[in-house]
């Protein structure tokens, strides 16, 4: 039996988990073992994320008046929160990937922004690129106009030193 100090001390550590969290991916998590879970958790710590294996009711003190208070929906039967510090997108990946690998557990949804996202959107929240990959992306489509002109003028530039080398090496013969 849990002491009133000790639930105190798990509703803190959650509360410092959420306050931290940009996002949280809640999973029925039945059917993993420990090493699985262990594992899992080392993923998303790799990832700038964390992994806890909550109490509902300790979950639902611990995250009134935060943006996490919708979480309460999502807190049915065995719960692990994934939580995700630096980009929304990576806690719900790796937990995605998890998954498809494990084939075990599955997601129930996931807090952003203060708004409940559903089964479906938390997936698709999974394949979202992150933002690392955006910006990425934006910075390939901003370069590419300037290196195709980059190598259209050294083409017309090449093409002309060619010509004169060739009329040198006419006039040389």
């Amino acid at each position: 039996m849990s002491t009133k100090a000790f639930k105190n001390e798990k509703i803190e550590h959650y509360k410092r988990q959420f306050e931290n969290a940009k996002v949280a991916v809640v999973a029925d998590y039945r059917g993993l073992s420990v090493e699985e879970i262990t594992t899992l958790r080392r993923k998303l710590q790799a990832e700038s994320g964390d992994l806890t294996v909550t109490k509902n009711t300790l979950t639902k003190i611990a995250t009134k008046g935060t943006d996490f208070e919708v979480i309460e929906s999502l807190l049915k039967g065995p719960t692990a929160v994934a939580f995700g510090y630096g980009d929304e997108v990576t806690a719900a990946k790796v937990l995605a990937g998890f998954i498809k690998e494990a084939k075990k557990c599955e997601i129930v949804g996931a807090v952003l922004d203060g708004k409940v996202l559903s089964k479906q959107e938390a997936e698709k929240l999974a394949t979202m690129p992150s933002k690392e990959e955006l910006y990425a992306k934006i910075l390939g489509s901003i370069n590419s106009p300037a290196s195709g002109i980059t190598y259209s003028v050294n083409g017309v530039i090449s093409a002309l030193v060619r010509a004169i080398a060739a009329v040198r090496d006419t006039k040389a013969q």
